[in-house]
């Protein structure tokens, strides 16, 4: 028996190591059933396996069933980190929100900051995680790693990551109050008709969708999509002129957004966050805007807080990733052959996220060119804020 026993000693030391935790298991257990009565005792000092563990085997090789088929049983191992910290997502976007970066066509982000110093800021805070750990969560977040290159837009102003930090500061402070912020730009014009939209659809075999030849841009009707992003609430609207995209219609399509749904949706506020591009009918030099911004606020009896992005960074406006990229996917290979068309499939527009668009048509004639005169500039409540008051400024309702 002695010589036995020495002899399994032998068996098992040369082959346990190479098993995984299960084919340990099975295999002692299979040994100790071999031997009978005090087996299970036996093989546990022979290979160090607690009894229990060697009854569980036994107990698997006598009835095979779903739950032992794992190497270990169900819940078993170490807990992954998001369960023992549920709120570390949240933290991490936090930590990188100022520093996002993101291309209008596509929903993917990604951030200029390195995952070791990620890692780093997250250990102030108390979550000891590594930089592998860091990278994974980004990746569950929708970021992705980007080479070492820049997407110019002009020449860089020498305040343009401040005023990215204005705006984020700002931003947070509004939201945290249950106030407002909007998002707001214009999309491209498109030609409305039967034209080639860029993109690729599903359709039967051999049967594409068959548009014109050659798009004529003079005389044709065109659609001009202003669009509003309620930040806080993850929702859009989008006012599809059809004359011309000045000042006025940036503003009314602003108005029209709030009339519809930015009342309802805040109905005890009194103050209101645009973030708003640099140029364009939304520009902070045009005069139009800031009057029709007035009226706005002469009107609903609410103030307004502008805060532009600086001239060259239009791209990192979140509209441009968190609507307008969406509504270019849903519409992507279909000719945009009415404005009834346009309407539906800017409303159809949905994401995993939550995003929801609403749409209107708006028939209203705009005009170009309407020009403010340096007295009614003077009438205007408007109050710059010490940091680039032409990029930063407050309009409130007049008495």
């Amino acid at each position: 028996m002695k010589k036995d026993i020495a002899n399994l000693r032998k068996k098992l030391s040369g082959i346990l190591f190479l098993l995984n935790e299960r084919q340990r298991r099975l295999l002692v257990a299979s040994e100790a059933l071999a031997l009978g009565y005090g087996g299970v005792k036996i093989l546990s000092d022979i290979s160090g396996i607690s009894c229990p563990t060697i009854r569980r085997g036994v107990a698997e090789l006598n009835k095979i069933d779903k739950k032992f088929l794992g190497v270990r049983l169900k819940g078993g191992g170490r807990k992954t980190v998001t369960e023992h910290n549920p709120d570390i997502k949240q933290i991490l976007e936090d930590i990188i929100e100022p520093d996002t970066r993101g291309d209008p066509e596509s929903p993917l982000r990604w951030t200029c900051k390195s995952v070791r110093n990620i890692a780093e800021l997250l250990e102030q805070k108390g979550y000891d995680v590594s930089h592998q750990t860091v990278a994974a969560l980004l990746h569950d977040l929708k970021y992705s790693l980007q080479g070492n290159r820049k997407t110019k837009e002009g020449k860089d102003h020498p305040d343009r990551d401040a005023q990215f930090r204005h705006i984020n500061k700002v931003v947070k402070s509004f939201l945290s109050k249950k106030c407002p912020v909007i998002s707001v730009d214009t999309k491209k014009k498109e030609l409305v008709g039967n034209y080639k939209n860029a993109g690729k659809d599903w359709n039967p075999k051999g049967l594409p969708e068959e548009v014109n030849g050659h798009d004529f841009p003079n005389g044709v009707p065109k659609a001009i999509p202003y669009g509003v992003y309620d930040i806080g609430n993850n929702s859009g609207w989008v006012n599809v002129g059809v004359t011309a995209d000045t000042a006025e219609f940036a503003v009314n399509s602003i108005r029209y957004w709030w009339k519809t749904v930015g009342e309802k949706l805040y109905p005890k506020t009194k103050a209101l966050l645009i973030c708003a591009d640099a140029g364009g009918s939304n520009g902070y030099r045009s005069r139009l805007w800031k009057r029709e911004l007035q009226k706005f606020c002469d009107s609903e009896k609410i103030a307004i807080s502008v805060c532009h992005f600086p001239p060259g960074t239009s791209k990192w406006n979140k509209i441009e990733h968190r609507l307008f990229s969406f509504i270019s996917i849903n519409w992507r290979g279909k000719p945009l052959r009415t404005y009834q068309t346009i309407i539906n499939l800017i409303s159809a527009t949905k994401t995993k996220t939550g995003l929801t668009v609403k749409a209107r048509l708006d028939k209203k004639v705009y005009e170009k060119g309407r020009k403010v005169s340096e007295q009614e500039m003077k009438l205007l409540n408007i109050t710059k804020n010490k940091f680039h008051g032409e990029w930063n400024y407050a309009v409130r309702p007049r008495k």
